[in-house]
Parts: structure tokens; sequence; C-alpha cells
């Protein structure tokens, strides 16, 4: 792999020098890959096997087909004209200015809240191998520790990534190799008598508490697939922006087959799904005890606690290049869009972080009501982004095929059948998760819904107040991204 020059403008920016393209192809490359794998998979299946049995590798297969499609849509809008607000600067030129202001902005606060919720995952693990210290000192060591690795520069932020999601990977595909050695009687020095892929349809069946339990079980996985989209922010800041969006979107089905569906068929057929140490455990300790592997905890706390490094770092990272891209479009104050030398948006970054740990500190002073409400609230995030994209591609693609044809280098499948579909089944997912009351989702949709409500209120005032888009500097970077779209 070749270094990305440091002088490299990626996009400008109204102050300091833009930002620049220090992102390698190897860290493309492992963005991409360990961004589709979140620490809720480690930690949240459990819950879903317990709900919807074996049956829950339908709700993931859901789930990843669902992944798939919309990062398709992404992929295509995003090889047309990479950029780091992304979906947020897509939706500004398909939809209108409103579209892209309010989906920024909920994106930016559901990985605000994030960088809370992982924070103090964190914390909970190193407190336990490290008491001296407390769990809100853990909690704030992390976030300024990652906060200080952003600040220097987005090579940094790639090295961290890199590591942390290469660490991932090994991890789930050694699981998944000594599991599957396992399940077929091949792995020397083990006999479990519990492995085997009779799990599957032993113990109830394949669907034990019926088809229904595979909607259920989409709620409760579906959120564990945000961050899939990081690449396409990540690629505005590559030595080749087209090139690593067409690679991350055409890698996003093996992604989705290996990391979820595989390590989770893994589980279900090493142990019956309704064994009490997948509740008592988690899914991947209890599966790696059953193996007879010593010290399986921690070996997966390590594991978690490396996920969990790798949301805040992606987190902050993507919080603050959102920001910065509003700050860009005039939609955020416009030293959101100041870089430094290094082409670090240092403003953005601090002001999410600040944020961060503001909601870390509602997490420890008021866990049940304040902090509840901010996870509540920012739970639905996930599928807005998604079907905005929908609706987004729809009208990009009759947009670049009038004005520049030649930067459709990836293509949404079956447009606009397939297009439409995805939608109407996003928001299926949204209605069913309105009668979920036993998981919270009506609450979390309900609150979704309220905070987007403030939020388009915002941009419609602000819309109506200024009358069109300001003139300034915000209003001259957004005209150059148009631009980008129409001459490449």
């Amino acid at each position: 792999m070749t270094s990305q020059p440091t002088k490299k403008t990626a996009e400008p920016a109204p102050g300091g020098h833009g930002l620049q393209a220090g992102l390698k192809n190897r860290h493309l490359s492992m963005i991409a890959i360990g961004g589709v794998i979140g620490a809720g998979l480690f930690v949240g299946s459990s819950s879903g096997i317990a709900t919807a049995g074996p049956g829950i590798l339908l709700s993931y297969a859901l789930v990843g087909t669902l992944v798939v499609l919309v990062m398709r849509m992404l992929g295509e809008m995003s090889a047309a004209n990479p950029t780091s607000g992304s979906f947020s600067a897509h939706a500004d030129r398909a939809l209108g200015r409103w579209a892209g202001f309010s989906i920024g902005w909920l994106y930016w606060f559901f990985w605000v809240v994030v960088l809370a919720v992982e924070a103090t995952a964190g914390a909970v693990i190193l407190e336990g191998w490290f008491p001296a210290v407390p769990q809100w000192g853990w909690a704030l060591i992390v976030m300024v520790v990652l906060t200080a690795t952003n600040l220097v520069s987005v090579g940094s932020y790639g090295e961290f990534e890199f590591w942390f999601a290469g660490i991932k990977v090994v991890a789930i595909a050694a699981f998944i190799v000594i599991g599957g050695l396992a399940i077929f009687g091949l792995l020397p020095g083990v006999d479990s008598d519990q492995a085997g892929l009779s799990n599957l349809t032993d113990h109830g069946g394949f669907l034990p508490h019926g088809p229904g339990a595979i909607l259920t079980g989409v709620l409760l996985v579906v959120f564990s697939f945000m961050g899939s989209e990081i690449a396409t922010l990540a690629a505005g800041e590559s030595e080749n922006p087209q090139q690593a969006v067409t690679k991350a979107t055409n890698s996003i089905i093996w992604r989705v087959a290996v990391f979820y569906l595989g390590s989770i068929l893994v589980v279900v057929s090493l142990l019956p799904w309704d064994s009490k140490a997948i509740a008592d455990k988690g899914s991947y300790v209890a599966a790696l005890d059953s193996l007879g592997i010593a010290h399986a905890g921690q070996i997966m706390n390590f594991i978690v606690l490396t996920s969990v490094l790798s949301c805040l770092n992606s987190g902050l990272y993507t919080a603050s290049r959102m920001a910065f891209s509003l700050g860009q479009r005039g939609d955020a104050p416009k030293g959101f869009a100041r870089t430094t030398g290094n082409g670090v948006p240092r403003t953005a970054i601090l002001v999410s972080v600040a944020f961060g740990f503001v909601a870390v500190f509602f997490n420890y002073k008021f866990p049940d009501s304040v902090f509840l409400f901010l996870v509540n609230s920012s739970g639905a995030v996930a599928l807005f982004v998604w079907l905005v994209i929908c609706f987004s591609q729809l009208r990009m693609r009759k947009i670049i095929q009038r004005e520049s044809p030649e930067k459709l280098v990836v293509k949404m499948w079956l447009y606009p059948y397939l297009t439409w579909a995805t939608a109407a089944l996003i928001v299926f997912v949204l209605g069913y998760m309105l009668t979920d009351t036993e998981h919270d989702g009506r609450k979390t949709v309900l609150l979704s819904l309220l905070v987007a409500a403030a939020v388009l209120a915002i941009a419609f005032v602000k819309e109506k107040v200024r009358g069109g888009r300001p003139a300034g500097v915000g209003a001259v970077a957004s005209e150059t991204e148009r631009d980008e779209v129409k001459t490449g």
C-alpha cells in the first residue's frame, strides 16, 4: 500500500486547509469491514436467541438483506459524489435542504449518545480488571484518549481503527473456524456432546416461538448493524474515494453473511438455543465455554472492549464529520467547517465530544430518566437514515443520469422497484415496532419521532426565516458540493 500525501485536500472548508486525504487503502478496507461489526453483535445477540430461537438466523438474514440494499443505494450516490456528509449531503441535493439538515443532525445526535453508551460499557469492563479506578474515571479516560487520537490527524484515527477492527475480524474468524470444527467433531482435544446441527431443529424446532418471533427478533438485532455506512463518510478523506466506496459497497454481502450469519449459526449449533448458559454468560462466552476453552469470559471481554473502543473511535469521527459537513452547507455554525493544518475539524470534534461527556454525566446521574430518554429517542434514527437514503436514491439516480451518467459506476439493482420495496420494508418494521410493548419498541419509535419532528420544525423555521440558502461561506461550500455532482 502507498501512503497518501498529507497535504492533499479532500474537501474545501472555510478557514483552515480543508479535510485531507490521510486515510490509506488499508485503513478504508478495515473501516469497511469493521464498521459492520458492532459491540451489539457480541452483547445483544443472546436476547435475540432467547426470543426467536434458531430462527434468529432469519431475523439477521432479513436485516442483513435490508442493510445490503440500503448500502447499495448509498454506494451508488457516494461513488458519484464522495463527501464527508454522505447521505445527509445527498438528501440535501435530492430532497431539499430540510432533509439534509434534519437527517444530518439526527445522525449526529445518534452518535453522541452512542459515545456515552459505549464509554460506559468499556468502563464496566475496565473497572472489573482495574477496580482501583472508578467506573466514571475509566469512561473519562477512554473518551479523552480517543478524542486526542481524532484531534491529531485523520491518519491516526485510521490507524487506531485499523487495529481495533483487525482484532474484531480476527476474533470472529477464529470463532467461526474453531466452532465449525467442533460442530463437525473435527476439533482436536474437544468432545462436545452438545454441539451439532441438530440444535437447529431440536428443543422445540427451528421456530420454537412461532414465525412471529422472527419479526420480534428483527427489532432486537436491527440496531447492531448501524455503522455500515461509515465507510462512505470516510471515503471523502481517502486517496481514491470512488474506488473506496465501490469496494466497500461490493463487499457488504460477504461481510454480513460471514460475520453476522456465520457467527450466530455457530453459536446456535454449539449450544441449544434455550441453554441457561446463553442467558447467564452471553451467547459467545457460553459457546466458548462449551468447548472448554480456558478464560473464555475474559477473552470475550477483551474482544468486546476492542469493539467498544472501535465504536467510540468511529462514533467520534463520524459525528465530527457530519457536523463538519453541516457547517460547510450552512446548516451548522461556520466554525464546525474550519480545519487545522492537518485537515482536522477541531471544533466539530470538540463540540461532539462535549455532548458525549454531557451524556455520560446523565448516564451516571440520571440513568433511568434523562439518559433513558436520550437512548430511546435516538433508537430509531438508524431506520430513519435508511429510509431517507431510499428516497434520496430515487431522485439522485435521475439527476446523475441526466447530468453525469459516467459517474454511475455503482448501480442499485432493479431500480426503482427494489428501492421502493426496501422503503416499504423499513416502514413496515417501524410500524411493527409500534406494536411492540415488551421490548420498548413503541416507546423508541414514538420518542424518536418526537425528536425528529422537533428537528424538522427547526429546519422549516430556519428555511422560512432565511428565505433560502444564505450568502456566505456555508452557502459557497454547499454550492461547491452541488456543482461536483453536476460537473464531476
